[in-house]
């Protein structure tokens, strides 16, 4: 069975802003497997940004990944497609009603990621999730400390419904940061100076990536050992 990661559309935008498309072309290529969005992360980082003069550059340089196969969609049949529709608005309606606050629902995920979600459920092998979004992450991997920090941006209680919990647990996330590790331990990044690693990680951190200071330097600290 051919092995795939599901990108959301955050961690292909950082690639691009900090310059390492090529990056992701060669860890594709590394991977031997395909790396997959759907049709809403598609409009979230190539149609939409084409009619946006500000965009339309970076858009123009994704496009070419989709176009060569690098990014594309899954092969699913028409009964698949809307069975992933369904998935997708029933994710979307659970993860928006999970926490609440005295005043209304917490609204988590839109579409795009709803989707990612959808597609990792209904292919056989549940793959990997590739998302630097903080909230999509902690939900899928730790809810309970999710309602603590919307407690603390909030500035209020928050209740959760536990029960809903479950739906999400399954899900095995990566980040734009686990693949900048993989591509520098891979050799495929073109600058060879020693510090590109951390000048990579901090790329992706300060362009959207949901990872602590913490977290980038001891990953430094293991390349310095």
């Amino acid at each position: 069975m051919t092995k795939s990661l599901i990108f959301d559309a955050g961690p292909i935008i950082n690639f691009a802003m900090n310059g390492m498309l090529y990056v992701l072309e060669d860890l594709h290529k590394e991977f031997k497997g395909d790396f997959l969005i759907t049709k809403e992360v598609k409009k979230e980082i190539i149609d939409r940004p084409l009619e946006i003069s500000r965009f339309e550059l970076q858009a123009f340089q994704i496009k070419e990944l989709f176009n060569k196969g690098v990014i594309k969609y899954a092969d699913i049949s028409p009964g698949q497609v809307e069975e992933l529709k369904k998935v997708r608005d029933e994710f979307t309606r659970i993860a928006n009603s999970t926490f609440k606050t005295k005043k209304k629902y917490v609204h988590l995920i839109d579409k795009g990621e709803a989707a990612a979600l959808a597609l990792s459920s209904i292919l056989p092998d549940n793959p990997p999730l590739v998302v630097d979004e903080r909230t999509t992450r902690m939900l899928c991997e730790n809810p309970i400390n999710l309602k603590k920090l919307l407690e603390k941006k909030m500035h209020t209680s928050v209740k959760a419904h536990a029960e809903n919990y479950s739906r999400f647990d399954k899900f095995k996330i990566i980040r734009s940061t686990e693949l900048v590790y993989l591509a520098y331990k891979k050799g495929l990044f073109k600058i060879k100076d020693p510090r590109i690693l951390e000048a990579a990680l901090y790329g992706v951190k300060f362009k959207g990536c949901s990872v602590s200071e913490k977290e980038v330097r001891d990953v430094i600290g293991w390349e310095k050992k």
